[in-house]
């Protein structure tokens, strides 16, 4: 009689955090608290800001407004944990958890690659094409393409989820991460795991490249229609300075993603990976809100008026 032996259901893993040092502890949560908390107020006020400042109602700050949105989401989907963690000596989370914290990540780095070549488009639209900006980018081609975003990053990210999900996980339960991703998820797995790492490699890359090399056409066409068609100095320099802010928001985001996903999966990679995720996950949703006020002038306008309107209103209870 042929043995057959039962692989036991997966309850919850064990995620070992991004050090087994106990003495920097303490001094990774101080850091992550700080960065969680200036990424909510950050990204809260620009979201503010464009909603509430009648001037900032363009398409421009309408996909600034739903980056702002995805960046708070997006950290909340790991930042929150990893701070229990920091205080907990039971870093375990369910196995559903797991792969809904995997969905969830998935999804929202996968709206925010595509919201930032929408982002670019419609700057090549604005500086290349400006009598035809507003008929072109009109409220509702405006919102048919963030949704489309959303709702295609959405299934694109539950392809992951299924795909994880019905694994069979017999090794160890141990997760060489902060967080559930596909990479480590897929060391735990038995069986096999190709057309995981088929997904991965070939769809998740594709996807990357693909945003990546939209984003980088558009600002190229820009450079080069300044260069070439366009006079004005001062406009120029207008156009630069924005296309700048966008492209280095663009560069924080695809560096390190590039760097983790593109790659062939490898154990002796998983503390590099763990240090690239940490900016994509946790830096640049903070540095993003810092580098579109610090070089928008629209905003930090808005900003000040808002801010006076609330000082006013506060004057005007205490008298």
């Amino acid at each position: 009689m042929e043995n057959v032996t039962a692989v036991t259901p997966v309850t919850e893993f064990v995620l070992l955090g991004l050090t087994s040092a106990q003495r920097l502890q303490p001094l990774f949560f101080v850091l992550f608290l700080v960065i969680y908390l200036i990424n909510l107020v950050g990204n809260g006020a620009i979201l503010g800001i464009v909603t509430l400042e009648p001037k900032l109602h363009s398409p421009m700050y309408f996909f600034l407004g739903n980056l702002s949105c995805l960046d708070i989401c997006y950290s909340s989907v790991t930042l929150p944990k990893v701070l229990v963690n920091l205080l907990s000596t039971r870093r375990t989370i369910s196995f559903l958890g797991c792969i809904a914290q995997l969905h969830f990540f998935h999804f929202l780095g996968c709206t925010e690659a595509v919201l930032l070549a929408i982002m670019a488009f419609d700057r090549f639209v604005a500086i290349c094409n400006p009598l035809r900006y507003s008929a072109i980018m009109s409220p509702l081609l405006c919102a048919l393409m963030a949704a489309v975003a959303w709702v295609c990053s959405f299934f694109y990210a539950l392809m992951h989820s299924a795909m994880t999900a019905h694994l069979n996980f017999c090794c160890s339960r141990s997760l060489n991460h902060f967080f559930c991703d596909v990479k480590p998820l897929l060391e735990l797995a038995c069986g096999d795991t190709l057309l995981n790492q088929w997904l991965l490699s070939i769809v998740t890359g594709s996807l990357s490249m693909g945003t990546f090399l939209v984003t980088l056409l558009s600002y190229f066409y820009i450079i080069g229609f300044l260069l070439f068609r366009h006079r004005s100095c001062r406009v120029i320099r207008k156009a630069l300075s924005t296309c700048a802010s966008h492209f280095t928001v663009v560069c924080l985001f695809y560096g390190p993603v590039g760097f983790t996903y593109i790659r062939p999966a490898s154990a002796t990679s998983m503390s590099e990976d763990k240090m690239a995720a940490v900016i994509y996950s946790a830096i640049t949703p903070v540095l993003n809100p810092l580098i579109y006020t610090l070089r928008n002038k629209e905003v930090i306008l808005a900003l000040r008026k808002i801010w006076g309107r609330i000082l006013c209103k506060e004057g005007q209870k205490h008298q």
